[in-house]
């Protein structure tokens, strides 16, 4: 069985838990797209990991785990996440993990020129996560990067990476005024943390192919959620990826292949990281309390900056519709005495009723979608319908009430408890 397992929101939904739970009844598990610029966090009995290469079901003995084509890597990355895990007692060997030969090379000048973009929007910057993920994509899709297969003989590629460095130092040195880049240092650093892997690097679709066709379980574990497509994703505050389940068999390297099940991943709040729209958001001290009470601020800071939590907005359109009717797996949330949680059915147009899609950019969400949509909106501790009875119930926002449009029917709101 083929299955997929995507976040239904902008991610943190507890993908790599519900991976590595059943990753204990499946043969392979894939990542088919990003890169180190998202981690799933799992606690088992073998202790706390937080992985951003590695596919979660490398905490399982006995199950392959494949790096596909869709993805980027960045060596250094994994050379530094494979240690951690050998520390931990976790094996990581050519027979347990296998990287596509066709994956994209993460190069230290993806992550420079990602940190100099950010630096010169200032204010205006998409909460990127300075890992380099937006320009090795672009890099790709120039034809201008190096692959995995080409450490198969990396010497042969050394006319190849200056070309590429005397490229890319057009923009560094000449658009941003930053030190020229070092084809040598490109080199050494190939060296110190590609060649280590020459004895993972393999033909993924030909293993996956011969893993179908003798009836193994499949997962594909998706990084990231459906809200960070590149595509129908809250554009342009995405990822450079395709995140939602359809995108599996391609960027797994197996095309051919078609899905056997969809499972999307949610829990009993919403959270993201990065900037951009996020619907029903908590700020302040009811902010903290929620991250506080999901384990959120228990671990490193997230890369791209702070977590933003709030509540789960029920009503799902835009990538919901490309993940072909999924299973649904929630991560449950105890709350302490007297607290609790609202969640709000996505956003109503301004003139009535429901959109029947997200709107396709920025400059065309206020002339679709309410401002309750548009908006970070904070919900209050005694939200939700009147008490009354009556069918509308407005919201307080911050430094008074929203604009008369701004209302949930009875029907369009919900508590989690």
């Amino acid at each position: 069985m083929l299955t997929a397992i995507v976040g239904v929101n902008w991610g943190d939904e507890g993908k790599g838990r519900m991976v590595d739970l059943l990753s204990e009844r499946c043969d392979v598990v894939v990542r088919y797209q990003g890169g180190n610029n998202a981690g799933h966090t799992v606690v088992n009995d073998r202790g706390r990991f937080i992985l951003n290469l590695m596919p979660s079901g490398i905490l399982r003995e006995g199950t392959v785990n494949v790096l596909g084509p869709g993805m980027v890597i960045d060596l250094e990355h994994l050379c530094g996440e494979a240690a951690r895990l050998r520390e931990g007692g976790i094996s990581v060997t050519p027979e347990n993990l296998k990287i596509s030969d066709r994956a994209t090379i993460c190069m230290p000048y993806h992550k420079l020129l990602d940190e100099l973009e950010e630096d010169r929007l200032a204010g205006k910057k998409f909460g990127s996560t300075r890992r380099g993920i937006a320009p090795v994509y672009a890099d790709k899709y120039m034809k201008k990067t190096l692959r995995m297969g080409d450490l198969l003989d990396l010497e042969a590629q050394g006319e190849h990476l200056a070309d590429i460095v005397e490229w890319k130092n057009l923009t560094v040195e000449r658009g941003y005024g930053h030190a020229p880049i070092q084809a040598e240092d490109m080199m050494a650093w190939l060296r110190e943390f590609g060649l280590p892997w020459k004895d993972y690097i393999c033909d993924v679709t030909g293993y996956l192919n011969g893993a179908i066709d003798q009836g193994k379980d499949i997962i594909f574990e998706a990084q990231l959620g459906a809200l960070r497509d590149i595509d129908f994703g809250i554009f342009p505050y995405t990822s450079s990826s395709s995140s939602i389940a359809a995108y599996a068999p391609v960027g797994a390297g197996i095309p051919g292949r078609h899905l056997d099940r969809s499972i999307g991943i949610m829990k009993a709040y919403s959270s993201c990281v990065g900037e951009g729209p996020f619907t029903c958001e908590f700020f302040g001290g009811e902010a903290r309390a929620l991250r506080e009470a999901g384990g959120e601020d228990g671990g490193p800071p997230p890369p791209g900056g702070r977590l933003r939590c709030g509540g789960q907005p029920l009503r799902r359109n835009g990538p919901g519709r490309h993940r072909d009717r999924p299973d649904q797996a929630g991560c449950t949330l105890r709350y302490g005495e007297g607290s609790c949680m609202r969640s709000l059915r996505g956003g109503r147009q301004a003139g009535g009723g429901l959109p029947h899609r997200g709107p396709s950019g920025p400059g065309q969400a206020r002339l679709r979608v309410s401002p309750r949509f548009w908006r970070r909106v904070q919900v209050p501790e005694k939200g939700g319908p009147s008490p009354d009875g009556a069918g509308l119930h407005r919201l307080p926002g911050e430094g008074g009430e929203l604009p008369h449009q701004v209302r949930l029917r009875r029907r369009g709101a919900g508590c989690l408890y």
